[in-house]
C-alpha cells in the first residue's frame, strides 16, 4: 500500500534518511557521495523502515518474550520473538504494521540503524559518505532533514499505543526535534493518503499541518 498508494510520485519516491530516488520496482538510485562498507546487496534496494523499531514495540508483548503455546514450528518446536507476536496478537499486527511508523530507507541503511535509539552524536562523521546517518556505538543521529518526520512518528506511536513508552530521553529529545523541524507539505499529503486508507488520524499531524497552513 505505501508503494502503490502513498508514494505516487517520482519526486514522492525518496528515502528518509538519504534522500535517495527509488523506483516501483524498489531499485535505489543512491545519491553522489553515498557509501556503505556493509550490507551492500541491500544498498540497492529501498526498505520499509520502523522509525519506531519493531523490536522496540515488539518486547512489550510477552508473545515476543516468552513466546506462546500457539508458536510452535512443523517440527514441534517452540519459537518467541517477533515471528509469535504476528501469529498470536493482533495488536502487535497493527502497531507493527501502522503506516505512519514506515519510512522508505536504503536497505543497507535499515539495517546499519538496526532497533538502535537516536541521540546527537555530535563530533562522530557520517557513517554513509554524503549521507549524514551516524551510526556509533549502537546510538543514531540522523539527517537534518529527517529529525521532525522522525519525532511525530515516536510522538504519533506512543499516543496511540499504550504497549508503547519512550524513555524520559528519548522522549524529551522527539519533542525538541518536533519543535524545532517542522512539517513539510509532503508529510501531511503523505499523513492525509495514510488516514484515508489506515481508518485512524493521526492528530498530531493534524494539528501540525494546520498551524504550518497545510
Amino acid at each position: 500500500m505505501l508503494e502503490k498508494k502513498i508514494h505516487l510520485t517520482q519526486l514522492e519516491r525518496t528515502t528518509l534518511y538519504c534522500n535517495a530516488s527509488f523506483d516501483i520496482h524498489k531499485n535505489i538510485s543512491a545519491p553522489d557521495g553515498f557509501i556503505t562498507t556493509k550490507y551492500k546487496k541491500r544498498a540497492k534496494k529501498v526498505e520499509w523502515e520502523h522509525v519506531v523499531p519493531a523490536e522496540n514495540l515488539g518486547r512489550n508483548f510477552s508473545e515476543w518474550r516468552e513466546g506462546d503455546s500457539l508458536c510452535v514450528n512443523n517440527r514441534g518446536k517452540s519459537f518467541k520473538g517477533r515471528r509469535c507476536a504476528e501469529k498470536v496478537n493482533q495488536n502487535y499486527r497493527y502497531m507493527q504494521a501502522d503506516m505512519y511508523n514506515l519510512f522508505p530507507a536504503i536497505g543497507a541503511v535499515n539495517a546499519a540503524r538496526s532497533n538502535y535509539n537516536f541521540v546527537m552524536l555530535t563530533e562522530q562523521a557520517s557513517s554513509f559518505g554524503s549521507c549524514a546517518m551516524k551510526i556509533t556505538n549502537k546510538k543514531v543521529e540522523p539527517p537534518v532533514s529527517a529529525r521532525g518526520r522522525i519525532a511525530r512518528a515516536y510522538l504519533y506511536m506512543q499516543a496511540t499505543y499504550d504497549k508503547y513508552k519512550m524513555s524520559k530521553q528519548q522522549s524529551q529529545l522527539m519533542n525538541a526535534w518536533h519543535i524545532q523541524y517542522p512539517v513539510s507539505r509532503w508529510e501531511c499529503l503523505r499523513g492525509e493518503r495514510i488516514a484515508g486508507l489506515q481508518g485512524n488520524l493521526n492528530q498530531l499531524l493534524i494539528e501540525s499541518c494546520a498551524k504550518a497552513g497545510y
